[in-house]
């Protein structure tokens, strides 16, 4: 079976991390963690990014140029 064709597990990635009991965790396993969701908040944002400005190139390229010789 191809990994995308497995059934994906309910609810999000971000509010089971969130319902994870961190009592066991150790100060150094706080700071890992803590380390690892910023580096994956900086990927998401950084993907973000790129999508908007690839949304943005599209529809300045497919916008329709205003008609020449009008005012505004």
């Amino acid at each position: 079976m191809d990994l995308d064709d497995r059934p994906r597990p309910q609810g999000d990635l971000a509010s089971r991390l969130a319902a994870e009991p961190l009592d066991s965790l150790s100060h150094d396993e706080l700071n890992a963690r803590i380390l690892l969701l910023e580096a994956e908040i900086a990927r998401t944002a950084a993907h973000r990014d790129r999508a908007s400005a690839h949304r943005l190139a599209a529809e300045a390229l497919f916008r329709t140029p205003p008609p020449s010789g009008s005012a505004g």
